[in-house]
């Protein structure tokens, strides 16, 4: 068993790290919106059939209505801001920036009524992470950067952030099948309608050409659906299952370094030394708010799933 749950452990932390990597070369031409509205749709349809047909039950209307909220808050504001700013922005710096989502969770949850008020370990987590991301995208003659970031994809990256982490707080509460794969391939049906929506009305599809599309953003939207979202979920909800907790949630320390080495030998990325530094105390952040205690853990593993 402990051969399979370190298989399934290395799977994931390469998968979903790679899913950065995998989305920049899928928008090469496709757009960004639209591309990811066909994965979602495909992928979650996929997970529906899959599980009907293992008898798990159809969402209800109050859980159509939960899982559509959740779906365009978690893949529209999270995943479709990802997909337009990596138009802009590095791939590693991108999950770098995503992998903050706890630091944000804190405080909505602290915001939250009757939520949990953080404790000065979170306190603490969260200034120092704060700082890893002011290394990170803040003024390149402060960071000593020979590069500077786009302004507005960092706005996106950062709004996406606070969008994944509401719609992670709301599915705390919200109405959900009692089916953790019927549950996501409801969230990424509902997901796509509100990124293909958005996709048409931004006008991205306008001029565009569906027979320009490469082979090469075709194999990295196929790898988005079957690898990325099947394959990357299936891992997941297995490890849930059968590996502790503590030890699930360090995929979302490890997916981070992973997205930036990926993107240095296969987008060219360039990996300065502000990179490595904000790598080091964004997840040293993460690492130190997630130390609370198991429960915490718990549940942050089971809500913040960063999948690109």
């Amino acid at each position: 068993m402990k051969s399979k749950i370190w298989l399934a452990l290395l799977s994931l932390y390469i998968v979903w790290g790679s899913t950065y990597l995998g989305i920049k070369v899928a928008i090469e031409t496709i757009p960004p919106f639209f591309h990811a509205s066909v994965r979602f749709f495909i992928s979650g349809l996929i997970l529906l059939i899959w599980q009907r047909a293992v008898g798990s039950e159809m969402p209800t209307r109050k859980q159509w209505i939960s899982t559509a909220i959740i779906g365009n808050l978690l893949l529209l504001g999270g995943n479709g801001l990802v997909s337009w700013a990596e138009q802009f922005i590095p791939s590693g710096i991108a999950a770098l920036i995503i992998a903050t989502v706890p630091l944000f969770l804190v405080i909505l949850e602290a915001l939250r009524p009757g939520g949990v008020k953080p404790t000065w370990q979170a306190i603490v987590g969260l200034i120092i992470g704060f700082v890893g991301i002011f290394i990170l995208v803040g003024p390149a003659e402060l960071s000593g950067s020979e590069s500077k970031l786009d302004p507005f994809g960092v706005i996106a990256l950062l709004s996406a952030c606070v969008l994944w982490a509401f719609g992670s707080t709301y599915s705390k509460s919200a109405d959900l099948p009692k089916s953790s794969l019927m549950t996501t391939g409801a969230e990424m049906l509902m997901g796509s309608v509100g990124l293909l929506i958005v996709s048409l009305l931004t006008g991205e599809l306008n001029g565009w050409n569906p027979a320009e599309v490469s082979s090469r953003s075709l194999i990295g939207l196929v790898y988005l659906i079957t690898i990325g979202s099947i394959v990357g979920f299936g891992s997941y909800i297995w490890l849930l299952q059968n590996a502790p907790i503590s030890l699930v949630a360090t995929y979302a320390y490890v997916n981070p370094i992973v997205a930036v080495i990926l993107g240095f030998f296969f987008a060219n990325e360039a990996l300065e030394p502000r990179i490595w530094l904000a790598t080091a105390i964004i997840i040293g952040a993460v690492i130190f708010i997630n130390s609370r205690g198991k429960p915490q853990v718990r549940k942050e593993a089971e809500n913040v799933i960063v999948d690109g």
